[in-house]
């Protein structure tokens, strides 16, 4: 059993029956009298709703309006408040009554009213979701599994790189490594060697001694590190009949004769 709503004081009303098919009215009872006031709670137990009138202090049960369907004849609305309510108590002997409750403010007659509604939602709810399982119960089960001695066959055609153009196989290297295909744009060809330039150009580094101290690695770097000699063309030997001072003695003689220039100079 779980509460759906409280509120600490509603009144109890002795009701006459209506006076015409319409339904009840407040205005025909004694509002400003009432038969009895005490607390109502609201409490629910599968699909019944229960209507509990409760003493204030003692919480002693004094009515109980069993509810199965709402709206219906166990709880019905007046014609002329939104704040009056007409119940169908019960006892448990089957006896039945229709007594008329009322709640001084708005917003409690406002919650009575909403709680009822929600707790049959909820009903209705269940219901057609139970009434859906039972169809799908009742539905001949889609058997997908593979029959005794049934097989399947799969074929799979040639993986394509391109829209119907099979993959092309790479070309294999020596060691057995492969190769890229050339580009499609063409063949790349490598220019020969221009033949204006001298091959004496090209100077061929002298082989590098060995170390006389066992030629270890770090001898054969440290010989690496120094610098390499550079081969030059050594000059003609000069003959040795030349003057060393005829180079001399022809420059002057190359010079043309010049008048001597005035010595400022006094001789003593």
């Amino acid at each position: 059993e779980s509460v759906l709503c409280v509120k600490p004081e509603v009144s109890i009303y002795r009701i006459p029956p209506p006076a015409s098919k319409r339904g009840y009215r407040a205005s025909d009872w004694k509002l400003d009298q009432p038969d009895w006031t005490g607390r109502l709670g609201i409490t629910s137990k599968g699909k019944i709703a229960y209507i509990k009138l409760e003493d204030k202090v003692s919480g002693e049960l004094f009515a109980q309006a069993p509810v199965e369907q709402y709206p219906g004849i166990a709880v019905e609305t007046v014609t002329d408040s939104s704040r009056y309510f007409v119940i169908r108590i019960q006892d448990g002997t089957g006896r039945s009554a229709f007594i008329g409750i009322g709640f001084t403010d708005r917003g409690d007659a406002f919650d009575f009213n909403v709680s009822l509604q929600d707790h049959f939602k909820w009903v209705k709810q269940e219901s057609e979701i139970s009434k859906e399982s039972q169809e799908m119960d009742t539905r001949p089960k889609l058997d997908l599994g593979f029959k005794e001695g049934q097989t399947i066959k799969l074929s799979i055609g040639n993986i394509t790189t391109k829209k119907g153009a099979a993959s092309k196989p790479r070309t294999t290297g020596a060691g057995g490594l492969s190769l890229l295909p050339p580009p499609p744009g063409g063949k790349v060809t490598i220019p020969p060697p221009s033949s204006s330039v001298a091959i004496s150009n090209h100077i061929t580094p002298p082989p590098i001694p060995k170390s006389n101290h066992g030629g270890s690695n770090s001898d054969i770097l440290l010989d690496l590190d120094s610098p390499v000699p550079v081969t030059t063309t050594a000059p003609a030997p000069v003959s040795a009949s030349n003057d060393l001072w005829g180079d001399f003695s022809t420059a002057s003689s190359s010079v043309p004769n010049q008048a001597p220039q005035p010595s400022n100079w006094v001789q003593s």
